[in-house]
């Protein structure tokens, strides 16, 4: 995942009351607060687990020249936020100076950091908690007005999603490292076997894409606009291992009919042959998860392939991959009333019913599961379990514009991306909903990533 970096508690109805217009707002406020500070510890537990229950070279070593050491990240985390909080927000003269351009992701490649002279863990734990102390003071005497930074509580709730999309990163970390199992979590309720319609159509014409009034809502998800879309079908479900494994078993890594020249290019020089951290045993595919050794779960929701992968499989099914707009559609539309969902369920922030989220599990849940998050048309698990890669580049919305740095963003525009979208059982509720957008170059397979596919509807 590229280092990049909402919601908002309704502000209760006040008709018919007798309170003050001040006494909204300092309620509005309040709740802000509320909600920031809540975003903001539980990013913390988890980065305080992620970074706690390794030691040793699996927090200061590099596991791959992909990934940042832990470590890193740790420090990086406490910096971000010191950078944002206590300087642009608290207006505070910098702690650490000296340490910026060792935190900086675009001076130093992940390959180079573990060179550099990094704080140790304890001293890194130490900077990241007296950063976290005062960002908590400056939360509590900041007015949500007055600045776009500070409006509704932008900025914080833009630090929480950052370390939120930094335990992400340092869980696959997590899965690339060698060793024991390190982390434990409960498996999704097992579900009966999905049987339901294998796809959905979802209608031709117009929708709204994107966001106005999401206040956590990120540069390259704004402005909302309007979008025109030709009648199509979509997977109900991801694809999962068992149809993946199809794929396979009819040689699919061998045929470069399905493969663009790009992808036959990479899979054939890299000796490609299944999705990441998979191998065959006899007559039975294994994969390594968190550093347990299990059999390929066949309704599982595919994980671990790359844009290439997904793009052939799709070929070889006779379907494509989906577009931004289209995946976005399904996942937003609500046909009786013609508006735009929040989520596919509605405007609810995500529960437990809808959506595999929040590391709260550390696998996909079986295909088919959270009926209750479902969309409108029917669509299951568009948010959470796995990202699904779509067949757009990473492109600027009409009317973009950066903020609140260039390097969040625009930097990563163009065709060397291409765009993935509605998390995964990695990913925090807050830095996942139906506009957000994720992007990554077209090899990557560490990443918990997966897909959907589609195909145009006949017209008549």
């Amino acid at each position: 995942m590229t280092d990049r970096t909402d919601r908002t508690d309704r502000t209760r109805d006040t008709e018919d009351t007798e309170e003050t217009p001040t006494a909204t707002a300092t309620a509005t406020a309040d709740a802000l607060r509320e909600r920031a500070l809540a975003t903001l510890l539980t990013a913390r537990d988890r980065t305080t687990l992620l970074t706690s229950c390794v030691e040793g070279p699996d927090l200061t070593g590099q596991v791959s020249p992909l990934m940042s050491p832990l470590v890193w990240d740790l420090a990086h985390i406490g910096n971000q936020e010191e950078q944002w909080l206590l300087r642009a927000v608290g207006g505070q003269e910098a702690i650490r100076p000296e340490i910026d351009s060792l935190y900086d992701a675009f001076e130093h490649p992940r390959s180079a950091r573990p060179s550099l002279p990094l704080l140790a863990p304890d001293e890194a734990r130490r900077y990241a908690a007296d950063v976290r102390g005062r960002a908590l003071d400056v939360l509590e005497r900041t007015a949500f007005d007055g600045t776009r930074l500070t409006e509704a509580g932008f900025a914080f709730g833009m630090i929480a999603q950052h370390e939120q999309q930094h335990d992400e990163t340092m869980l696959i970390t997590h899965q690339l490292r060698r060793g024991p199992q390190a982390l434990t979590a409960p498996d999704p309720e097992p579900v009966p076997l999905y049987t339901g319609p294998s796809e959905v159509l979802v209608p031709g014409g117009p929708f709204t894409m994107g966001t106005g009034t999401e206040p956590w809502a990120l540069d390259n998800e704004r402005p909302a606009h309007r979008r025109e879309v030709a009648p199509y079908f979509i997977d109900t479900v991801p694809v999962t291992n068992g149809a993946y494994r199809a794929f396979i078993d009819d040689g699919g890594y061998d045929d470069p009919r399905w493969w663009t020249p790009d992808g036959w290019d990479h899979i054939r020089r890299h000796s490609v042959t299944a999705p990441q951290f998979w191998r065959r045993d006899g007559g039975q595919w294994l994969r390594r998860r968190f550093g347990v050794t299990e059999t390929v779960p066949a309704d599982e929701p595919v994980l671990h392939v790359c844009w290439y992968e997904a793009d052939a499989y799709a070929r070889w099914a006779g379907r494509r991959l989906p577009t931004e707009a289209e995946w976005e559609k399904a996942a937003r539309y609500d046909p009786v009333t013609g508006g735009t969902r929040r989520y596919p369920w509605g405007d609810a922030d995500p529960g437990p019913e809808h959506a595999n989220l929040g590391q709260r599990h550390l696998r996909p849940a079986p295909a088919g599961s959270y009926p209750a998050g479902e969309s409108p048309l029917g669509v299951r698990q568009l948010i959470g379990d796995v990202w699904e890669w779509t067949s757009s580049d990473f492109a600027p919305y009409p009317g973009f514009r950066a903020f609140p740095y260039r390097e969040y963003s625009e930097v990563f525009f163009g065709p060397d991306y291409k765009v993935l979208r509605g998390g995964s059982f990695a990913v925090d509720a807050v830095a996942c909903r139906g506009t957000f957008r994720n992007w990554d170059y077209p090899i990557r397979r560490q990443i918990f990533s997966g897909f959907r596919t589609a195909r145009s509807a006949e017209v008549g």
